[in-house]
């Protein structure tokens, strides 16, 4: 992260920003108008200079969502709680998952692992007072797995106040703790959006030590996302299923469909 501009940019550019990239990368079909104009969409989207700057996480999600990144206070007795009753589950699930008959030994990569935590904590939250715990739903209002985040925790006192928190677990080698290659990722979309309420957005990121199919998780530390910086990689892409096709081959060893 070190030397990249540190540049805060309002919601509502942010939003725009957001919008084009999300029309530039295909996942929304430009009108037939808008086709004619994507020399000045590419340009606009270089001139941003978007590889070296940094947006505050909380933009971002209001931007793409119109929800609001709420930050953690050890004031806020109900968050206190989340927190407390978050690193117990997380306490219990490295315990378990360190045992010798351990599920994550017969995993062949480390990052299978990861659904084995995220279970762990959803089910011991979810056996707390007064807390709920589950796979957030979309805005089409179904579960769905995929994407950030992976959970929402949900505690309700007994006046009816509700606080909300959204959760994701992560797992890191213990020596690339420091590392500068990309581990987060939030794609925002509009129909499977999985931001649907106001909360404060927490990782748990759970350190391993490297030992392939042995593993052992050291530790575990848990980040408050509202004090979080991204950048955003605008990129153009395409399958194989877009690659491959007979208007593009132009030779080839064998016969092509």
């Amino acid at each position: 992260m070190t030397g990249l501009m540190n540049i805060r940019i309002s919601p509502v550019a942010l939003a725009f920003i957001i919008g084009l990239t999300t029309t530039a990368t295909g996942f929304s079909e430009p009108q037939p108008s808008a086709k004619k104009s994507t020399d000045d969409l590419i340009k606009l989207l270089l001139a941003q200079d978007l590889g070296t700057r940094k947006f505050p996480f909380p933009d971002v999600v209001y931007a793409a969502t119109g929800k609001k990144v709420l930050s953690f206070s050890p004031d806020h007795p109900p968050q206190a709680l989340i927190i407390k009753q978050i690193t117990e589950a997380a306490k219990a699930t490295v315990a378990e998952l360190n045992g010798v008959d351990s599920p994550v030994r017969q995993l062949r990569r480390i990052n299978e692992a990861s659904r084995f935590f995220e279970d762990g904590i959803h089910r011991r939250l979810n056996a707390v007072a007064n807390i709920t715990c589950e796979i957030p739903r979309n805005a089409k209002g179904n579960e769905q797995r995929s994407g950030y985040p992976d959970l929402l925790i949900t505690h309700t006192a007994a006046d009816g106040t509700v606080t909300r928190a959204y959760l994701d677990p992560k797992l890191f080698e213990k020596k690339s703790r420091a590392s500068s290659l990309r581990t987060f990722y939030y794609e925002p979309r509009t129909h499977t959006n999985k931001i649907q309420h106001d909360a404060m957005h927490l990782l748990i990121g759970i350190s391993h030590d490297g030992k392939q199919q042995a593993w052992t998780f050291t530790g575990w530390e848990i980040c408050d996302l509202a004090h979080f910086h991204v950048r955003l990689k605008a990129e153009f892409q395409a399958s194989n299923k877009d690659l491959y096709r007979p208007h593009t081959i132009i030779e080839s060893s064998q016969q092509t469909p």
